[in-house]
């Protein structure tokens, strides 16, 4: 699963709602990478990718990653409640 699906879900927003709320904040550059890359990375991370394109060569693409600390930290920074963790049915039996 998408890192996106996952933070979003947690956080209780979509992807969309998730960048725009971080780049007003000041979290994200233009470019949805993270602002302060080095003062945010315990929460944040830069993911580098790269594919072989037939007719254009290799391509590049950066995209940014929530670490699962981040969550919190991240729910914080944007003033969003976390839903309530689902209580574990695993020992019920």
């Amino acid at each position: 699963m998408a890192w996106h699906v996952i933070c979003s879900a947690a956080i209780g927003t979509t992807r969309p709602k998730l960048i725009k709320l971080m780049r007003d904040k000041g979290l994200l550059n233009d470019r949805n990478l993270p602002a302060f890359p080095v003062r945010d990375r315990e929460f944040l991370r830069v993911k580098d990718s790269n594919w072989f394109h037939a007719e254009l060569g290799m391509q590049y693409s950066q995209s940014t990653r929530v670490r699962q600390p981040g969550i919190a930290w991240l729910a914080e920074q944007l003033g969003l409640a976390l839903p309530a963790i689902p209580a574990d049915h695993r020992d019920v039996a």
